[in-house]
């Protein structure tokens, strides 16, 4: 389960509890999890970063997709239907939780980071919200000391876009002493960290996704949709 992980200690990973977490009943297929990373480089940190959380993730139990946000269009009405549009929302519908990670530049998130959020609509697609009640882990990586700039800033489109963003959260400072050569990470406290995260992210999910429904159900909504059926019923003509 570890054979990919050389930093874990084996006797202290432990898998989340499913009967702890999760009714009868409920979903029991490995929790779907989409991951973000925020640079396009070639020795990009947040993308290695984000590589080390799926390792983990995976060895937790979790079904993983990455997506790549190379030759991902900035937002407009003409670019809508762009294959790599398509492709993110898509990947958005399918997925039961995410990990949003990006680099601090000039003490925020980067465009390329915003760009992937900014795509994902707040409306239904063919009914479901593409970010609605699914869970969210956040992760940064700075080239100088530790901040939290862009975890605080990406904590607030998490709770724009309805999702249960979780406490914990991972900052990586000076990110270029924490990767070898090949792009692993090197054993450290923010290592054990990110592991900390990725463990809370998967108890969160298994404790939320059978239970999202109606956990997002809201008053304004319903009597908004009884007013809207309202009018169709009595409408004079069709």
């Amino acid at each position: 389960m570890t054979k990919d992980l050389p930093n874990i200690e084996a006797d202290s990973f432990h898998r989340p509890q499913t009967d702890t977490l999760c009714l009868p009943g409920e979903p029991d297929h490995p929790p779907r999890i989409l991951m973000l990373y925020g640079s396009l480089r070639a020795r990009s940190y947040s993308r290695f970063l984000t590589h080390e959380a799926r390792r983990v993730l995976e060895a937790l139990g979790a079904e993983v997709r990455i997506y790549d946000p190379a030759g991902l269009p900035l937002v407009s009405d003409e670019a809508e239907e762009h294959p790599k549009v398509q492709e993110l929302r898509e990947l958005s519908l399918w997925s039961e939780a995410q990990v949003w990670c990006s680099p601090e530049r000039h003490g925020a998130m980067t465009g390329v980071m915003k760009t992937q959020i900014d795509w994902l609509p707040l409306a239904p697609i063919g009914g479901v919200r593409p970010t609605q009640g699914r869970t969210l882990a956040l992760m940064q990586v700075s080239g100088g000391s530790q901040s939290f700039n862009t975890l605080n800033q990406m904590r607030v489109l998490g709770r724009w876009m309805r999702m249960i963003t979780i406490p914990n959260q991972s900052s990586v400072p000076k990110a270029f002493a924490e990767f070898d050569d090949e792009g692993r990470m090197r054993p450290s406290p923010y290592y054990n960290r990110m592991v900390d995260v990725m463990e809370e992210l998967m108890k969160f999910t298994l404790l939320t996704r059978g239970r999202a429904e109606y956990l997002v159900d809201r008053y304004s909504e319903r009597v908004e949709s009884a007013e809207a059926l309202s009018l169709r019923v009595n409408q004079r003509s069709i």
